[in-house]
């Protein structure tokens, strides 16, 4: 049973990989060490996620010449964040994150959005107000700037997250050096089939990012559906002796696409890796298909008027609302800000 997918690269990346997002600082170390003595040989990051120097403390002390693990041996992603698109800040913030990460070279790295925030070293830059403060860069320049980087052997290989269909296709006629990933939220209640079969036959592999339903998200609404308390999947988990994050795990391993869960618990980053030894039969997995709703739990929000809307749902790069994407509609009020940057920019785009 093959543990790991094949990027059109070559390269085989593990279908299970460890999450660090949400992992705090003091504990991330721990939980990547853990990973990594109990078999774990893919880890994920991101630049935004604040944690990659700690990341890296592990990362050095368990790989390389003398160490438990070759360098080669583990597969490693990072994420360039959204205020540096523009093509002169591409390599700047790959080289920091390899520094946090204390490595030579990635094995994937990730445009993390498809828009832009305005340059700068402000993560999250805003106006006077609060509103957040955007930027016109095209994702076509930001992914010329990466196929550098694979071309000076600082990543093995390139790829998406966050976009949909028509942004995939968009960067395709245009590249290169074609992506090779594609990461974004899916689970039974957001299965993306239609999006995974789009890039299947594109030959991008899917990763799956929150695949047990985020839980400890902070601003969790108290009404939306628990992925983990789902009765279906709890039935399974008492057929096959298995716990309801496994039983989602599989199904996501099953159909191809990697899964990055999140742990910082030594028990539950061992049982995460678990998922090798059943299969779900055809009618099981149809089953968990058909749970889906198009339940999208990640998406950053903000409140408008006293109510919750999409953050940035007015920048005409958003992927989430483009009616031609089966998954990706929303019904929204646009917060004022992105609908003046949207009227300001219009003619840029």
């Amino acid at each position: 049973m093959n543990a790991f997918a094949v990027l059109r690269t070559g390269r085989k990346m593990p279908l299970i990989g460890l999450g660090t997002w949400k992992s705090e600082p003091g504990k991330v170390k721990q939980a990547v060490m853990w990973a990594l003595q109990c078999g774990y040989r893919h880890i994920d990051c991101a630049s935004i996620y604040g944690n990659e120097a700690e990341i890296g403390e592990a990362l050095q002390e368990m790989l390389g010449t003398g160490k438990a693990l070759r360098r080669e041996d583990v597969f490693i992603t990072s994420k360039l964040w959204n205020n540096k698109h523009h093509p002169d800040d591409v390599e700047p913030s790959l080289l920091q994150s390899l520094r946090d990460l204390r490595l030579d070279y990635l094995d994937l790295y990730l445009i993390h959005w498809p828009y832009a925030f305005r340059r700068g070293d402000v993560a999250f830059p805003r106006e006077d107000s609060g509103a957040l403060l955007y930027d016109d860069t095209d994702y076509k320049d930001t992914w010329a700037a990466m196929e550098k980087l694979v071309e000076k052997g600082l990543v093995r290989a390139i790829g998406l997250s966050n976009f949909n269909s028509r942004q995939i296709d968009d960067v395709l006629a245009v590249a290169t050096i074609q992506p090779a990933v594609l990461q974004v939220e899916a689970h039974p209640y957001l299965s993306q089939e239609q999006l995974l079969s789009h890039c299947q036959e594109r030959g991008l592999v899917m990763t799956a990012y929150s695949p047990l339903g985020s839980a400890d998200r902070t601003w969790k609404h108290p009404d939306e559906p628990i992925l983990l308390q789902e009765p279906l999947i709890n039935t399974l988990a008492l057929k096959y002796h298995k716990s309801p994050a496994q039983i989602l795990l599989r199904w996501q391993t099953q159909r191809g696409v990697v899964a990055i869960p999140k742990s910082v618990t030594q028990s539950r980053i061992e049982e995460n890796l678990q998922v090798f030894d059943f299969n779900l039969e055809l009618e099981e997995m149809e089953s968990i298909r058909t749970l889906n709703r198009s339940w999208r739990y990640i998406v950053p929000m903000v409140e408008v008027n006293g109510k919750r809307v999409p953050r940035d749902a007015g920048h005409p790069l958003y992927p989430f609302s483009d009616p031609t994407e089966p998954e990706c509609c929303l019904r929204m009020c646009l917060p004022l800000s992105v609908l003046h940057f949207q009227k300001q920019n219009q003619k840029q785009f």
